[in-house]
């Protein structure tokens, strides 16, 4: 029995700019013009003040793990093969937090505040951030 096609996320036009710069290899994240203020993921509004004036800027690609777990199990038939994967927090240097994956590192590698870099990965049509230890 054959593993079912992974769902894949859709860019839209809050998206676009973002796929299409982790496609070239580049992290993209909002900055606010009315509070100057950073955010991640895409949205139409600030999440500090509610302006509208968001632009796209690169982020470094650096930060510190915040946390992390194993991920043993999935109960979605799409992701079998992909357990067990590391699932983590990770504060950007730029100071927002994404969540992703950690690439290259088992658990046991792993501890909080530990430095890491964006690595990117593709996932079929899609290219994805993943994060790595940064002294791999």
């Amino acid at each position: 029995m054959s593993t079912p096609a992974k769902p894949v996320p859709y860019p839209d036009e809050l998206s676009d700019a973002w796929y299409e710069a982790t496609a070239a290899g580049r992290l993209l994240i909002q900055r606010c013009g009315a509070c100057e203020r950073r955010q991640f993921y895409p949205r139409a509004r600030c999440v500090h003040c509610h302006a509208d004036a968001l632009e796209w800027i690169e982020a470094s690609g650096r930060g510190r793990l915040h946390s992390f777990s194993t991920v043993h199990y999935t109960p979605n038939a799409e992701f079998s093969d992909d357990v067990p994967y590391v699932f983590a927090l990770v504060d950007l240097d730029e100071g927002v937090r994404v969540s992703t994956r950690i690439a290259g590192a088992t658990e046991e590698e792993l501890a909080c505040d530990m430095p890491v870099r964006v690595v990117f990965e593709a996932q079929g049509e899609l290219t994805l951030p993943l994060f790595e230890p940064e002294d791999r």
